[in-house]
C-alpha cells in the first residue's frame, strides 16, 4: 500500500491544498526540513489512494496503512513516527471526517518504541558471557571482577530470582568495584565504607541503601563465598513509610475520560482488574478468559500467577481490539513474520507456539522490530513508556495536583474496593501480595476510622 515517493507536476488546485498543508504544519510547530519530510508522507498516503478521495478513507484503511509500514523491513522507528505526526495533521486539518478527532493517534505513536535490549522482557534472552580467555579490563573493572560480575547473573538465574533484581544486583556490584579501584575487595571491609559514602556524599534514599546492602550481601556471601561479618556501628538505613497516592473515584472517571484508544483500554484494565504497568503490556491473548470473567496473571512480581477480575465494562472494547489485533497478526503470518518472545522453556517445549495467536501479546506495538539480541524480525509488546506519559498528560489535562502514575490507579483500585465493603483478605489475593500487612496501607487512606471525626476546627 506504501509506495515510494515520486516528483510529480501539480495541479493549481493540488499547489493550493499543500500550500494550505504546510501552513497547518506551521501551526503545529513543525518547520524547515522537518515541514518538508511531514509534506512529503502526507503526499505519499494522498497520492497512494489509488483513485480513493481522500474524505472518503476510514480509520480502517488507515490502520491497514500504517500495519504495512510496520512490517516494511528497514523502515525505522523515527520514520513510522514522523508518517503519524503528518497524516495526523492531514486528517485533523485538511479534511471533513469525524473519525481523525477521536482516532488514537497517541496510541500509535506510543506503539512504535522498541524495546531496548536490557529491557526486562528481552534481558533475559542474553545468557550470562562466557569468560574469554584473557578477558580485558572493562568499564573500570579488571578482568576478574569482570569474570565475577558475570558469575552473579548465573547464580541469579539458578536460584529464579526477576531480571530485575539481576539487573540491580550487577549494577551496584559494578558501582561498588568502581569505588575501589577496579575489583572487589576480598575481605569486604570496605562494604560499610560504600555504604556511609552513598548516605553522606550521594544522599541516596534509605531504600537505595537499603539495596546496595542486598546486592552487596549477595555478591560475598552467594557469589564470592566470603563471609562479611559485622559491619560494626554501620546500621540499616530506616525506611520511611509513605503513604501510596489515590485519587477519588471521581478523579479516576476524569483521568480515564481523558484517555482514548488503546491507552485508555490498558489504563481502564490497570484501574478495573489492579494490574501493575509491566503486567498489563505482559498481557497474552490466553491469558484473558472471557468465559469465565477473569484474567490470569502469569509471572508476575515475586515470580507469582493469580487471577483478577474482568471487568464488564471492559468485555466489548477487548474483544473488539482483539478482532483487529488477530487481523494484524494474520497479515503478519501472511508477510514470514508472526513471531513472538516466548520464555524459553515454554519455547523449547512448544516450538511452533511463538506464531499461534493465544501466545501474542494483547497490545502488540505498532511495528515489526528485529529483536536486539537474536536479531529475530518480530512484533514485541507496547513499551510501557507511552503509557506512563499517557496518564501522566491525562491527570494534568484534567486539573488533578497529584502526582498520578500508572501505581497510582492500582493503589485507587484497592483503595475502592475497601471503601466498598470488600474483605483485606480479598484485596490481598487480587494485588498479589505475600503478607497482608502489605495490603493494610491501604486502610490508612480511608476515611475511617480516625478521621471520621473531622477537625475540631469544624466544631468551633
Amino acid at each position: 500500500m506504501a509506495k515510494e515517493h515520486v516528483k510529480r507536476k501539480m495541479s493549481g488546485k493540488e499547489q493550493v491544498f499543500w500550500g494550505k498543508y504546510a501552513e497547518k504544519l506551521a501551526k503545529y510547530g513543525v518547520s524547515g526540513r522537518n515541514a518538508e519530510w511531514h509534506v512529503r508522507r502526507a503526499q505519499e498516503f494522498v497520492y497512494g489512494l489509488d483513485g480513493l478521495k481522500l474524505n472518503a478513507v476510514s480509520s480502517a484503511y488507515l490502520d491497514s496503512y500504517l500495519d504495512v509500514l510496520g512490517r516494511t523491513p528497514g523502515f525505522k522507528v523515527w520514520q513510522l513516527r514522523q508518517v503519524i505526526y503528518a497524516l495526523r495533521i492531514l486528517f485533523l486539518e485538511m479534511t471533513e471526517l469525524d473519525w481523525p478527532a477521536a482516532y488514537d493517534w497517541e496510541g500509535r505513536l506510543s506503539a512504535c518504541e522498541d524495546l531496548e535490549p536490557t529491557h526486562p522482557t528481552l534481558a533475559r534472552e542474553d545468557p550470562p558471557a562466557k569468560p574469554a580467555p584473557e578477558p580485558q579490563p572493562s568499564n573500570g573493572l579488571d578482568s576478574k571482577a569482570m569474570e565475577q560480575v558475570e558469575r552473579i547473573k548465573q547464580v541469579v538465574r539458578v536460584r529464579g530470582m526477576s531480571i530485575r533484581t539481576e539487573q540491580a544486583y550487577v549494577e551496584w556490584a559494578k558501582r561498588f568495584a568502581r569505588f575501589c579501584g577496579g575489583c572487589f575487595p576480598a575481605d569486604g571491609a570496605r562494604v560499610p565504607e560504600y555504604l556511609e559514602y552513598l548516605a553522606l556524599v550521594r544522599l541516596v534514599a534509605p531504600s537505595t541503601q537499603a539495596q546496595a546492602l542486598n546486592a552487596l550481601v549477595f555478591l560475598y556471601g552467594q557469589v564470592l563465598e566470603i563471609e562479611l561479618g559485622d559491619f560494626g556501628s554501620y546500621r540499616r538505613p530506616v525506611r520511611k513509610r509513605r503513604l501510596p497516592v489515590v485519587l477519588s473515584r471521581d478523579e479516576t472517571g476524569a483521568v480515564l475520560g481523558a484517555l482514548q484508544g488503546r491507552t485508555a483500554l490498558m489504563a481502564s484494565l490497570l484501574y478495573g482488574a489492579g494490574l501493575r504497568l509491566m503486567e498489563c503490556v505482559r498481557l497474552r491473548v490466553k491469558d484473558i478468559d472471557f468465559g469465565n470473567g477473569y484474567i490470569m496473571v502469569v509471572d508476575g512480581k515475586g515470580g507469582k500467577d493469580r487471577r483478577v477480575p474482568l471487568p464488564a465494562k471492559l468485555v466489548a472494547d477487548l474483544k473488539e481490539h482483539l478482532v483487529l489485533m488477530k487481523r494484524q497478526h494474520e497479515a503478519d503470518l501472511k508477510a514470514g513474520f508472526g513471531s513472538v518472545y516466548l520464555p524459553e522453556p515454554v519455547a523449547r517445549k512448544y516450538p511452533n507456539a511463538e506464531r499461534e495467536w493465544m501466545w501474542q501479546y494483547v497490545f502488540p506495538a505498532t511495528r515489526i522490530s528485529e529483536d536486539p539480541r537474536t536479531k529475530m524480525k518480530r512484533r514485541h509488546h507496547i513499551n510501557e513508556n507511552g503509557l506512563q506519559k499517557a496518564i501522566k498528560t491525562a491527570a494534568a489535562k484534567a486539573g488533578i495536583a497529584k502526582r498520578v502514575t500508572c501505581h497510582t490507579l492500582r493503589h485507587s483500585f484497592a483503595t475502592h474496593l475497601l471503601q466498598s465493603g470488600s474483605d483485606i483478605r480479598t484485596v490481598q489475593e487480587l494485588l498479589g501480595h505475600a503478607d497482608v500487612s502489605t495490603t493494610m496501607i491501604y486502610t490508612h487512606v480511608l476515611n475511617r476510622p480516625g478521621l471520621s471525626s473531622g477537625s475540631p476546627l469544624d466544631l468551633l
